[in-house]
């Protein structure tokens, strides 16, 4: 049964999540491969960089989709526009429930081969820390509208369908939210090792 693994990175994920539906494990094992780790990196910013809630949110999404799957009307919600507001839903839940002050971002990139400085390395982890610490004092909606606007790299027109609004106010939201990042942001530019030409 089922369709050959290699042959599934071709699929749409609709394709996949209506194999999964059909009974094909497989399918299943393709789409976590491919849509978990977006799922999971959107639930660390929305929750400040917390992994174990990140993991419990991302998998609970998952299991929502697996759910949803042998309902699923093809053609009304992308998979992926479907998921993100799943996520980003159950992380303001979260957030609700537990609002406290979020731990250090542990989730800084690796860097490259020619490493940077100890120095270097430090001022990288202080700006990612910095970043999710503005993050971390947006209004909920606005951190989603930002997170998804500039550091997911969604469309205007998709965030609206995820969180459910108009473009227009997606639009405001995204605005208020970077002037405000922003202007917490500019507050720690010297210490940060930030200058003009950044």
């Amino acid at each position: 049964m089922g369709m050959p693994y290699d042959a599934m990175n071709d699929c749409e994920d609709e394709e996949l999540l209506a194999a999964y539906a059909e009974g094909d494990a497989a399918a299943a094992r393709a789409l976590t491969g491919r849509l978990g780790p977006r799922v999971f990196a959107h639930a660390m910013r929305m929750l400040g960089g917390d992994r174990a809630e990140a993991e419990d949110v991302a998998q609970e999404a998952l299991l929502r989709l697996w759910r949803a799957a042998p309902g699923w009307r093809h053609g009304e919600a992308k998979v992926t526009t479907w998921l993100y507001r799943v996520t980003a839903n159950l992380c303001i839940d979260r957030m609700r429930g537990l609002r406290r002050a979020g731990p250090a971002l542990d989730a800084i990139p690796e860097p490259e081969d020619d490493r940077p400085s100890a120095a270097a390395e430090m001022q990288q982890a202080a700006r990612a820390e910095a970043l999710q610490a503005a993050l971390d004092d947006l209004p909920d909606r606005q951190r989603q509208a930002v997170i998804l606007r500039h550091i997911e790299g969604l469309s205007n027109p998709e965030i609206a369908q995820i969180m459910d609004i108009g473009p227009r106010a997606v639009e405001s939201l995204t605005a208020r939210g970077k002037r405000a990042l922003e202007a917490r942001l500019l507050g720690r530019r010297d210490e940060l090792g930030y200058r003009d030409d950044d």
